[in-house]
């Protein structure tokens, strides 16, 4: 198999049904404009060969990051399968029209703690922060809650695509796709 799609495609369908909690997650490593890294795990929402799609509060650490220094790495570890993916290349916000559609497909509790959290930031208290929800149910009671201006997506459109197989004795077998024009050049790596 040589398209990294079609092999993260099946790669993730088998991780759904091994992983017991969040098959979806991936640490997403970012850096500061001057290069400091930080890493946290992410929820993937979104996939395919323009990319893979995270959502966020814009006036977090992490969006600051992705906006100073638009560059990231994803890492999938599937320890029921003994794999991981590891996917590198730039990130841009997604339009409007894909962040208001992925929104309005979260619960309802989710859409209102995203006007109550200010994430990354300190607040005083816990109930400061449910005051804020409280506030937020009661502005849009009876109402659909319509998408925060400051809350919206990435996608991270890959450059590198690294997959991993644990093998025995650190024989690990691991397959690498860069890309290469407007296709994908494949080799391997050995420990």
């Amino acid at each position: 198999m040589t398209d990294p799609f079609s092999l993260f495609d099946k790669w993730y369908a088998q991780a759904r049904d091994s992983e017991i909690n969040d098959s979806n997650a991936m640490a997403l490593a970012t850096a500061d404009a001057r290069g400091r890294p930080s890493v946290r795990m992410v929820l993937l929402k979104g996939h395919g060969p323009d990319g893979f799609v995270f959502y966020t509060n814009f006036e977090g650490r992490k969006a600051g990051e992705l906006l100073e220094n638009p560059h990231a790495a994803l890492l999938f570890h599937w320890k029921s399968v003994r794999r991981q993916i590891r996917i590198e290349g730039p990130v841009a916000p997604v339009d409007d029209a894909t962040a208001d559609a992925y929104f309005a497909s979260r619960s309802r509790d989710s859409q209102l703690g995203a006007w109550a959290s200010d994430q990354s930031r300190s607040l005083p208290s816990r109930d400061l922060f449910m005051e804020r929800y409280a506030a937020a149910q009661a502005r849009f009671e009876g109402v659909p809650v319509p998408r925060p201006p400051h809350w919206s997506g990435f996608r991270v459109a890959p450059e590198r695509i690294e997959f991993w197989q644990d093998r025995e004795h650190r024989l690990h077998e691991r397959r690498l796709f860069q890309r290469d024009g407007d296709g994908w050049r494949e080799g391997l790596l050995y420990p």
